[in-house]
């Protein structure tokens, strides 16, 4: 007896994106199964060769021709990023589109100086000898992007390893699908042969099964806690991982500072995109002398702004991430219950989406949870201070060590006061910029993780290192080699020429070993 079986396939788990702003259901987005992970990566293992030896110069031309679709395409992308995070039109614009041309521009002027072979010191021992130093691809990148800046933060990595001649998988944020698809599709635009970027969108699973894949590097931005769960995977191979974390980035308001500029900067330096950048401020350090006036100005600047979603040409959109509000629910509370106060905000808006209202808190102190913890949201945590030292003190007494900035007239002692910041980033009299500066390396220190991109760093990174040296060969014998018989006293008088500080006496020796060596 022959039976059919009637059961039909599970359904293919699926991605519900859902907007920030309204709350309605934008779409739904395969999640991409392990096995098609591993699917991707063999294709970005056969593409690699290809894409390895097409010349630098080649390889940067055809990524060039990312500006063309950028500058065509931008607006609709700058709606449709802002349609997938709720961020205003114009963060999409200026924090996600906007830098992928300078990074371009930047590394079509500078990697060829970079990436190519660089000639350093040989020491006296080895006459007749140079030395070089040179990089080569690492191979597969796996790639690993947040939801807060969805654009630039693939972007970046993906073409920094690109540029050194890598293949990559990128796995975007599940909160962010459609701005995955953006990447997938410029790519495409671009005419770039298949494997040389793969595009799997997907969940946690994804992003694990992609730690587990045969890729020779990881790149991770995103929490301390997954961060933890990647470099742990990755350390069983091993192979390098790269790890982009989270900030608490303090600015210090000296009591010489230009109050009407910090307070200004201190607004949008805590409120672009929502409050959702590591180097978003979250510890502001105010000189008592200062305190109050500084507090009365900043109120004004966060009253003034304009919330809402991006057709409404509003300052601020919502949270794009839906337990996201919640943390900051409970960060701002727990506060007040421990003693600050809040000055204006305080509460989620009373309309539809994920929206919060901006937060101005003051008396705020170390022993908060809002102190200690990274809150990503539109808060602005006050603590008075007595003087900069003390700001200095507190500022480097945390977990996080990202980026930091100091406010004073006094631009040299506001450098010296950089230097005593122990974070990777620091700015005078302004924040946040320093990101957009392709020139200068980016990365943390503490639990902001660790590896750094951006600059020439941003290329070597995804590079190995290899040594050179080279000799003419025309002699058929080295000093150094064997007999070794008789050679005892003038290796020392070599040894101890060297250690001395008598090169030529040293210089001297080594003569005598070659003729003790030619045979």
């Amino acid at each position: 007896m022959q039976t059919t079986d009637t059961h039909e396939p599970a359904p293919r788990p699926v991605i519900e994106k859902r907007s920030p702003v309204t709350g309605e259901l934008l779409g739904t987005f395969p999640i991409t199964t392990p096995e098609e992970v591993d699917a991707a990566v063999r294709r970005a293992r056969e593409a690699f060769p290809t894409w390895r030896d097409t010349g630098l110069d080649d390889r940067l031309r055809m990524l060039a021709r990312i500006k063309d679709v950028v500058r065509t395409h931008g607006e609709e992308y700058a709606r449709r990023i802002s349609e997938d995070t709720g961020k205003p039109l114009v963060d999409s614009l200026l924090t996600e589109l906007m830098s992928i041309p300078l990074f371009i521009d930047h590394y079509r002027r500078t990697a060829k100086k970079t990436l190519g072979r660089h000639r350093v010191p040989t020491p006296i021992l080895f006459p007749g000898k140079a030395s070089y130093v040179e990089h080569f691809p690492l191979g597969v990148v796996g790639v690993i992007s947040p939801w807060n800046f969805p654009f630039q933060l693939s972007m970046v990595p993906v073409l920094s390893a690109l540029i050194a001649g890598n293949t990559v998988v990128l796995k975007p944020s599940e909160v962010t699908p459609i701005t995955g698809e953006i990447v997938d599709e410029i790519f495409r635009r671009i005419g770039l042969p298949r494997g040389v970027v793969e595009v799997i969108q997907g969940d946690g699973s994804t992003g694990a099964a992609l730690t587990r894949a045969a890729v020779d590097k990881i790149f991770f931005t995103g929490s301390v806690a997954t961060g933890r769960k990647v470099m742990a995977e990755a350390a069983k191979r091993p192979i390098p991982v790269e790890l982009e974390l989270g900030g608490k980035d303090a600015m210090i308001v000296c009591a010489d500072a230009n109050l009407v500029r910090a307070a200004r900067a201190a607004a949008w330096g805590g409120l672009v995109n929502c409050g959702q950048m590591c180097t978003s401020v979250e510890r502001i350090f105010v000189v008592d002398a200062v305190h109050d006036r500084f507090v009365a100005m900043l109120e004004k600047e966060v009253r003034a702004m304009r919330v809402g979603g991006p057709d409404e040409h509003a300052d601020m959109g919502p949270l794009t991430f839906p337990p996201q509000l919640a943390t900051v629910e409970r960060h701002v509370e727990a506060a007040r219950a421990d003693g600050a106060r809040i000055v204006t905000g305080g509460a989620r808006l009373d309309r539809p989406g994920q929206f919060y209202a901006p937060t101005l808190l003051v008396d705020v102190t170390p022993q908060m949870e809002i102190y200690r913890e990274e809150t990503f949201g539109p808060v602005l945590p006050v603590v008075r201070v007595a003087d900069e030292d003390e700001a200095i003190r507190l500022a480097n007494d945390h977990q996080y060590g990202l980026n930091g900035s100091v406010w004073t007239e006094d631009v040299d002692r506001g450098l010296a006061l950089a230097s005593r910041l122990e974070c990777g980033q620091v700015m005078v009299n302004d924040l946040v910029a320093i990101v957009g500066n392709p020139a200068l390396p980016f990365g943390g220190v503490k639990n902001s993780g660790f590896g750094r991109y951006h600059g020439p760093e941003g290329l070597l990174s995804f590079t190995h290192q290899k040594a050179i040296m080279v000799d003419r060969g025309w002699l058929d014998f080295e000093p150094f080699w064997f007999p070794y018989a008789g050679k005892y006293d003038a290796m020392s008088q070599v040894f101890h020429g060297l250690l001395g500080g008598n090169l030529p006496k040293a210089l001297y020796a080594m003569t005598k070993l070659r003729s003790l060596t030619k045979r």
